[in-house]
């Protein structure tokens, strides 16, 4: 039986970069794609960082009872939802899988796969480096959005709290303020299996 695999971190420790070098170096990975609500940044593609969609796409799969779990955050820019759908994308019998997400979603993605399939990779980078990078990216937009990025980032404090952590059995952490050193260790920990 498959495990999926669940990045999670607080905004701007890189989780979207070490997505990609690990599937790059675990071709095998499956890959989910999550849907969002949220307009497409520059350099996005459907399909490939997320499934665009509207409201009445999210209607369409609730009311068909695809939606394994749903987050919306009122941002700065309007609501913005993102969530994971039962879509097929995932089947534990044909192998192992690769996922990004909120502590909240990967709660929601172990009551309904249960613990011995989802394996927690909590990415963390010290504060001010993960609002340098923040800045740093949002500076890249043609409009930036200062105010949601600093709604996010004070946001991850609540949200990744020690308390949260505990709650939810995650104890392991991968640094990523070497990216090379954290891909090594989260690579180890795929290979092997368990944390």
């Amino acid at each position: 039986m498959g495990k999926i695999y669940y990045i999670i971190g607080k905004s701007a420790s890189g989780k979207d970069t070490l997505f990609k070098e690990l599937l790059a170096r675990i071709p095998d990975l499956g890959r989910v794609v999550p849907y969002t609500t949220r307009p497409m940044r520059e350099q996005e593609q459907d399909g490939v960082d997320y499934r665009f969609t509207d409201e009445a796409g999210v209607k369409r799969l609730a009311d068909a009872g695809r939606i394994i779990e749903l987050r919306a955050y009122d941002t700065a820019c309007g609501v913005w939802k993102y969530f994971t759908a039962d879509d097929g994308q995932i089947d534990l019998e044909a192998g192992d899988y690769l996922m990004i997400g909120t502590l909240e979603s990967y709660e929601k993605m172990l009551e309904y796969y249960g613990a011995a399939h989802v394996v927690p990779l909590y990415i963390e980078v010290e504060d001010g480096e993960r609002l340098s990078r923040a800045l740093a990216r949002e500076r890249q937009q043609a409009q930036p959005k200062y105010k949601e990025m600093c709604r996010r980032f004070l946001a991850d404090e609540e949200d990744f709290s020690e308390e949260n952590l505990r709650r939810l059995g995650i104890s392991r952490r991968f640094c990523n303020g070497d990216a090379k050193h954290c891909l090594e260790e989260i690579t180890e920990v795929i290979y092997n299996g368990k944390l």
